[in-house]
């Protein structure tokens, strides 16, 4: 448990895209903001953003309200953004729209803030510990505290209560009588009592309460049902029912006649043992049902219709075209009373297709003609209506006869034989309320067209396989017609409509049900979930939280699709799916669902507080088993129970079980059937039994052990999870802590099934190597037999169920130690960083406490002093940007030119873009870091070895410039070195994402102010001008005239002798970086103004304006720059920028009208003469403009030098000439 709640400082940017994302799951904490921005194709458009969060404080949440998002314009106006504090629970979803068209929505769930105890101390979801408990099993009121009890000295923090309110005659836990009264079985008790008992296990406890919410259906003595009859789907208001309900009398006569044994001259007697009589019950359903002609309820009475189109033609004039239209769009109209024969087609339809005339032909001839053609189709559709019928008819005689074959002759079904009206052949799907179960068919299709009914209302249940998303009772659906459903014999299908003026009755009944349950529990449990209409479980969840703000959401989906699982989870906000150990069927599944619910992996990347959005898999409510499910003792067995409780309690999520299994009940605790009442808690050691347990009982004191562990891990921030599956039995699980690198790890012998009953492991597991200190042993425990002489894994003996107490197996025993030293351990001996397997037996579990090594320790807090802020701005404030250039970027041409050096390889992945620091970042940040890629090769490669980080350093080493942060990084690396391989990527990605960041703070404070105060857009674009200005010894600039006036550049040596210390602008990364190929004229005075002049790089605009001053020839500035000395002036446009480029440096640089002044060594002051390289010509600058613009007036003709194949292999021999020049008349440039 924390003493904190919200998430002060977390920003999540969430970028609109133009789409609906109903699938995916944003999670947020409280306090987070939420930061929405535009995606590339919305730029320029009108974008109305809205939400239904409130985005004022103190304003009540309505779902169907929604608020505009109003636009911040961020700095200088450039980059549009909104922000939104998460400052309630539940779920909430934005949409907005482009230039007035809806153009994508999505939503985000702002997790619920949990209190326990007097101080109201935070329980975090991933702390929670639940178990589930059959209220009606808890019995009096008076003795519900110490029942739960066992709970509370279980190690639990939260219990769920199924529903507590007055069951129906089933006495299924979720057949609810009467929504707003208690289980008489409670006694004299009131709600108020209830809430009063809750708090105070809240508050004394530190244990909170959910509950149930059923909103499906209701128990079939529901009082209301007799007056309000409309609240369920009954055959008046759902019509569509009615030949499935005639069906299913027919179907029901048929099982009484076997029961009476009327068919046992056809070989099928009333105990149906052998698929034979299966098969000859199918042979007579598809004999006699057919007879019931139920396909007229889907057909049309063809005399009747052909003779209402006789009296419409009569009084139409029929077309004269004589050609007939496609009669495809004549479809029957099914009768919404599903009468039989009463349905239709469209007459209006049927004449313009049927009824035209030749020119001369008599109208009696086409109105025959179009009643012969009518009756045809008719007779078609008929037919159509007829087949899909038998379709369905012989899905519903299928499914009733697998239903048979599961009762009455599978192994794992209840072995039924005779059928009676006690076990009949089917399971009825309707509810005659007031009326006789059983009549004659005709009076029973009589019923279904009167006013009573109303009175036959459908039973709710399970259709397998089914689309969640569709109400399966409404019109469109035929599961009640295929006999596709699963029924709930003892409950009604609610009907509410679309809003609660459908069926106000109703809506008013279950939102007092929901206010009062919200009253008093801390949170819910959605029940029937999938098949609770969406938009009714949206409605009264609103009403619960309009009660508790903070409302715990639970819930079960058996959609099979995470997309499904994720509508749910956010239109309705559920807070914690619940999720199943006993869905695995052996440990290496059960180890996988443990890692997929339970955490991030470990040595994850460390995130930082404003980040992308990612999706996320919904909360997970990991149980070992739930009370819908057998027992594990039945399904694997007894020595089984405390390993699966170990796993699943090492589960970064909320974790929990159901009551009886920590007692060891070897038997479903049975939802309809149970009548008898959990046991009490009595402090008393040794044997227990008539109703009371104890510490020793099953694995309580283990469990307890667990419980509070998997507490103290979820708020001390062990969010890391690493699952190991050591042997086929033997799964290790290590939950992780980020901050202090403390691990727990857990090693557990699962039992799936039974060893032989004299079964012991004599060594053979493999050692398990760790790196650090192993503190203590936190818990180790076996379950084994009280009496050794039956065996070590002796099968549990005959069960005797306790005739009011629900007890369990006592002929086990839980052998726990807690908090030992290693030497003390009965399991385990350790071996220098070797844990030896002396005595692990199946069954067993032991949990280390392993400290980080104190190197590790050390080389942690040395690398976090070094990436102090203030020591990482020190180190990269010294750097120039050109050195950034160097640092950030270069790409492989570049780096080869200078170090030698190549563009680092990572095997099965590639080389990165830049050699410097952005080529590994921008990998990063594609996705590794903020999805936690730990598999992605760059990650392998870190985990390999230290090559990466010495390539790094190694290359900055090499410059005088970078030399010190080259050293800086050195340092750094060598203490992430020191931490174990799995977490070297995490901290070297720290390293490199701090300094990333500090070098981009660098050159931007190099910049102008600008750039310094404008948006992180603008700034990204404005990083171009480090990408692409760098030194290139092997393509340089011409030498700037010596007379130049101050500041003018330095000298480098090259291999080909002194070039300039001044950067060049590379016309494109990588093909055009090094050499004669890097500079060209147009690229860079294309270039200059953004990449230069607004980035306030002064000096470095003017040494190119200059240089290529200098080469000026024909009166134009080079394409192909090379030195000067080998220049190709076949670009007409190049002069032009270049012109511009001088305009707005005067206009933009301080004293920028200085430039024109400035003095050019011009290479080739003859066009036509040699190069002149002494610098013995020289001009000012507005000199060269204006020879380049006379020549421009006087026209420009001439032949590119050394024209051919010498100097470009591709151009054709016309291409080499040169001619540019200004029309006198128009003064236009041609």
């Amino acid at each position: 448990m924390g003493s904190t709640s919200g998430n002060s400082g977390e920003v999540r940017v969430i970028q609109l895209e133009e789409n609906n994302i109903e699938g995916t799951v944003y999670r947020v904490e409280k306090g987070t903001i939420l930061q929405f921005r535009l995606a590339s194709s919305l730029h320029g458009c009108q974008v109305t953003l809205q939400t239904n969060h409130p985005v004022t404080t103190g304003v009540q949440f309505c779902r169907s309200k929604y608020y505009k998002v109003n636009w911040i314009l961020d700095r200088q106006n450039e980059e549009t953004y909104t922000d939104l504090t998460a400052s309630i629970s539940g779920n909430f979803q934005y949409r907005f729209t482009k230039d007035g068209v809806d153009a994508g929505s999505g939503y985000f769930i702002v997790d619920p803030v949990l209190r326990v105890g007097s101080a109201n101390t935070v329980l975090k979801l991933d702390s929670i510990a639940c178990q589930t408990h059959l209220s009606k099993s808890l019995g009096d009121f008076a003795t519900w505290k110490i029942r739960l009890e066992v709970a509370y000295r279980s190690g639990y923090n939260m219990v769920h209560f199924t529903p507590i309110q007055e069951l129906g005659g089933s006495n299924s836990s979720y057949s609810i009588a009467n929504q707003n009264a208690l289980n008489p079985i409670f006694g004299s008790v009131t709600f108020d009592q209830v809430g009063k008992l809750v708090e105070e296990m809240r508050t004394e406890w530190e244990m909170l309460s959910i509950c149930d919410l059923v909103l499906n259906h209701t128990a079939n003595e529901t009082p209301w049902l007799k007056t309000n009859p409309e609240s369920c789907y009954n055959l008046e208001n759902s019509p569509h029912l009615r030949p499935a309900y005639i069906l299913e009398c027919i179907f029901d006569q048929f099982s009484n006649d076997i029961s009476h044994g009327n068919y046992v001259s056809r070989g099928l007697p009333a105990a149906i043992k052998t698929e034979e009589h299966l098969s000859i019950a199918k042979t007579i359903l598809h004999e006699t049902v057919p007879q019931f002609k139920l396909e007229e309820m889907y057909m049309v009475n063809v005399d009747e219709t052909v003779k209402e189109f006789k009296q419409k033609l009569q009084s139409l004039t029929p077309r004269t075209n004589g050609q007939e239209e496609d009669e495809s769009k004549l479809v029957i109209v099914q009768d919404k009373l599903h009468r039989r024969l009463k349905s239709t087609v469209d007459l209006d339809a049927a004449s313009s297709v049927y009824f035209y005339k030749w020119h001369d032909e008599d109208i009696n001839v086409a109105i025959d003609r179009a009643l012969g053609r009518l009756r045809n189709k008719l007779d078609q559709l008929n037919d159509g209506a007829k087949h899909v019928f038998s379709s369905h008819l012989s899905s519903a005689i299928d499914n009733i006869l697998a239903g048979a074959r599961y009762e009455r002759l599978q192994n794992d079904g209840p072995l039924l034989t005779e059928v009676s009206d006690e076990n009949p052949l089917i399971h009825r799907y309707f509810l005659k309320v007031g009326m006789p179960d059983r009549e004659d068919l005709a009076a029973e299709e009589f019923l279904a067209y009167e006013e009573n009914c109303r009175f036959v209302l459908a039973h709710n249940g399970w259709v397998m396989n089914d689309d969640p998303l569709r109400n399966f009772a409404e019109s469109d659906s035929n599961v009640y017609l295929r006999r596709e459903l699963i029924p709930w014999s003892d409950s009604c299908k609610l009907r509410f409509g679309e809003k609660p003026s459908d069926c106000p009755f109703l809506w008013n009944t279950m939102r007092k049900y929901v206010e009062t349950t919200a009253s008093i529990f801390a949170g819910v449990r959605l029940d029937n979930c999938h098949s609770t209409p969406i938009h009714v479980a949206e409605y009264f969840l609103d009403v619960a939280r309009n009660v508790k703000p903070d409302l715990y959401v639970v819930a079960e989906l058996f959609t099979n699709s995470d997309w499904k699982d994720n509508i749910f989870v956010n239109r309705l906000g559920i807070t914690s799916l619940i999720r199943e150990a006993m869905s695995a069927w052996d440990s290496h599944e059960e180890g996988r669902l443990v890692f997929r619910y339970g955490g991030i992996p470990v040595g994850a990347f460390h995130q930082e507080k404003v980040r992308p959005m990612t999706p996320c898999i919904a909360h997970a409510l990991f149980m070992d088993v739930t009370h819908d499910n057998p027992s594990p003792i039945e399904k694997r067995s007894v020595y089984d129970a405390l390993p699966t409780a170990a796993l699943v309690s090492m589960a970064s999520c909320a974790t929990g079980s159901n009551r009886g299994l920590d007692e060891l009940i070897p038997h479903h605790i049975h939802v309809v059937h149970e009548k008898r009442f959990y046991t009490n808690f009595v402090s008393t050691k040794g044997k227990t039994g008539n109703g009371l347990v104890n510490d020793s009982t099953g694995i309580i004191s283990a469990r307890r052990s667990l419980n509070n562990l998997h507490s103290k891990l979820g708020a001390a921030g062990f969010t890391e999870v690493y699952v190991d599956q050591m042997e086929t039995d033997i799964v290790a699980v290590t939950r992780h802590n980020p901050r202090t690198h403390e691990r727990i790890v857990l090693v557990a012998y699962t039992v799936f099934g039974y060893p032989d009953q004299h079964f012991r492991r004599s060594g053979g597991i493999k050692d398990l190597i760790f790196e650090g200190e192993l503190n203590e042993v936190v818990l180790e425990a076996q379950l084994r037999p009280i009496d050794s002489t039956q065996g070590t894994y002796p099968r549990p003996g005959d069960f005797v169920e306790h005739p009011i107490f629900l007890n369990g197996l006592v002929d086990f025993t839980c052998d726990v130690r807690e908090n030992i030293s290693i030497d003390k351990s009965q399991f385990v001996s350790l071996e220098g960083n070797a844990v030896k397997f002396i005595n692990f037996q199946p069954g067993s579990i032991v949990i280390f406490r392993i400290l980080p090594p104190s190197a590790i320790v050390t080389a942690l807090q040395s690398l976090r002093s070094l990436l102090a802020p203030e020591s990482v701005k020190k180190v990269t404030d010294s750097l120039s940007l050109r050195d950034l250039n160097k640092v950030l970027y270069r790409c492989e041409e570049e780096e080869r030119e200078d170090t030698g050096y190549g563009a680092y390889d990572i095997p099965g992945f590639g080389k990165f873009v830049y050699c410097g620091l952005q080529g590994i970042n921008s990998v990063m940040m594609s996705g590794i870091r903020t999805g936690n890629d730990l598999g992605h090769p760059v990650c392998d490669n870190l985990r390999g070895g230290n090559w990466l980080m010495d390539y790094i350093y190694g290359r900055l080493l090499k410059d005088e410039n970078t030399k010190p942060l080259g050293n800086f990084l050195q340092q750094c690396f060598k203490n992430v070195a020191e931490f174990p391989r799995y977490l070297v990527p995490t901290y070297f990605d720290d390293v490199l994402r701090i300094v990333c960041f500090a070098c981009f703070e660098s050159a931007f404070s190099k910049m102008s102010k600008f750039v310094q105060i404008s948006s992180s857009f603008t700034q990204s674009l404005a990083l171009g001008s480090v990408q692409c200005c760098g030194i290139s010894k092997s393509g340089p600039l011409p030498h700037l005239s010596p007379c130049l006036a101050e500041p003018k550049p330095l000298t480098l040596q090259s291999d080909n002798g002194l070039v300039q210390d001044c950067v060049t602008l590379a016309a494109g990364l990588t093909h055009f970086s090094t050499g004669y190929m890097r500079n060209w004229g147009r690229d860079t005075f294309i270039s200059v103004p953004g990449l230069l002049l607004v980035t306030g790089r002064f000096q470095d605009a003017r040494y190119h304006i200059l240089s290529y001053a200098s080469v000026l020839r024909h009166g134009l500035v080079p394409n192909l720059l090379d030195r000067g000395t080998n220049s190709r002036f076949n670009c007409r446009d190049a002069t032009w920028f270049w012109l511009e480029s001088i305009k707005k440096y005067v206009t933009t640089v301080p004293q920028g009208e200085t430039l024109l002044k400035d003095r050019v060594s011009r290479m080739w002051p003859n066009d036509f003469g040699e190069s002149v390289l002494d610098h013995s010509v020289e001009q000012c600058l507005e000199d060269v403009m204006q020879e380049a613009l006379q020549k421009h007036f006087e026209g420009i003709s001439f032949r590119e030098r050394n024209a051919g194949l010498k100097i470009d292999a591709h151009m054709s021999d016309e291409g080499f000439n040169v001619t540019a020049g200004v029309n006198l008349e128009t003064g236009l440039y041609t």
